[in-house]
């Protein structure tokens, strides 16, 4: 019996809550002391939040609630950004970053997820951001990051392109670039929706 309830338990946390959500809690990654990745002047905390105001302004033109755990260039921590977004029962959490490495080749988009729940999530937003900016695809993968970690609803973290590949970080200047991917993230969220309303 005890087997049997933890099998339900497992299944229970893959599958995708039938029922909808009105309320988008944005996370644009570092600001203030933490830069995030950077090259030159190039820095992924303006380039997240960027990022993030556009896609609240589409959500909001959608009928979206949202929720922004950072407006400018002061810092947030950790802790403070899983805590806004597990205020709001009815919601996800989408945190919004750009990319760096010491290998200079690499780029691409890839989008984490650490729930079952939060997976179709992610396969969602990364889809839909591939289909709007034209770059490698990195995949959907799982990931421990604080935020969506300890997020009590359907999280995901974006990485939308390297800063430290001299062509994406080219790509990410542009306005068009970040337009193009705030409007593949919020295609993927709604498309998210339908799934958890049960529709096609």
């Amino acid at each position: 019996m005890k087997t049997l309830f933890k099998t339900l338990l497992l299944l229970s946390a893959t599958l995708v809550p039938a029922f909808g959500f009105n309320t988008v809690v944005i996370d644009a990654g570092h600001g203030g002391r933490d830069s995030g990745g950077s090259y030159g002047k190039v820095y992924e905390k303006w380039l997240a939040l960027d990022t993030a105001l556009r896609v609240e302004k589409k959500l909001k033109a959608k009928g979206f609630k949202t929720v922004m755990t950072r407006r400018s260039d002061h810092f947030v921590t950790l802790p403070a950004r899983a805590r806004i977004g597990n205020k709001y029962r009815n919601s996800i959490f989408v945190s919004i970053h750009f990319n760096f490495t010491w290998k200079k080749h690499v780029s691409g988009l890839e989008t984490f997820y650490c729930s079952g729940a939060s997976k179709p999530l992610a396969a969602a937003v990364q889809k839909g951001m591939l289909s709007e900016v034209k770059a490698t695809n990195r995949g959907v993968k799982y990931a421990r990051y604080y935020v969506i970690r300890h997020a009590k609803n359907p999280a995901i973290l974006v990485e939308g392109g390297f800063v430290s590949n001299s062509k994406e970080r080219g790509n990410t200047k542009r306005g068009t670039y970040r337009e193009g991917l705030a409007n593949g993230i919020v295609k993927g969220i709604v498309k998210f929706k339908k799934l958890r309303r049960g529709r096609n």
